[in-house]
């Protein structure tokens, strides 16, 4: 692997290291799961996740919280009441996508690196 692939893999990781770490938690993706099964998107209130998840409030709040800072979900207030939706999640697909792809040629390359050394 060459010094810039790695550069540039480490910056791929680092631009998305938020949005993994969202991700990786199993409560935050029965959240998710929530708000892609839910048929409008209006977005749903912490009580319907509550339901949902059969999480309590402060865990569902907590969650939410740390799904905002990565830019997964956003809120929308309508009076005194907070929707919860996916905000511009798909960004941070795409860059997962490439951080995978990337990941992959480099992974494989260095497979047919190996095999190569062995047959010689």
């Amino acid at each position: 692997m060459e010094k810039q692939d790695f550069q540039q893999l480490k910056n791929e990781f680092a631009n998305i290291s938020e949005f993994l770490l969202a991700l990786g938690d199993e409560k935050r993706q029965i959240i998710i799961m929530a708000l892609l099964e839910q048929e409008s998107c209006e977005g749903l209130r912490v009580t319907d996740l509550t339901e949902l998840t059969h999480l309590s409030r402060p865990a569902v709040s907590h969650h939410l919280n740390i799904l905002k800072q990565a830019n997964i979900v956003a809120i929308r207030s309508e009076g005194t009441k907070n929707y919860y939706y996916f905000s511009n999640m798909i960004d941070s697909v795409k860059d997962m996508k490439k951080l995978n792809d990337h990941l992959f040629t480099l992974l494989e390359e260095k497979e047919n690196d190996i095999k190569n050394n062995l047959h010689e």
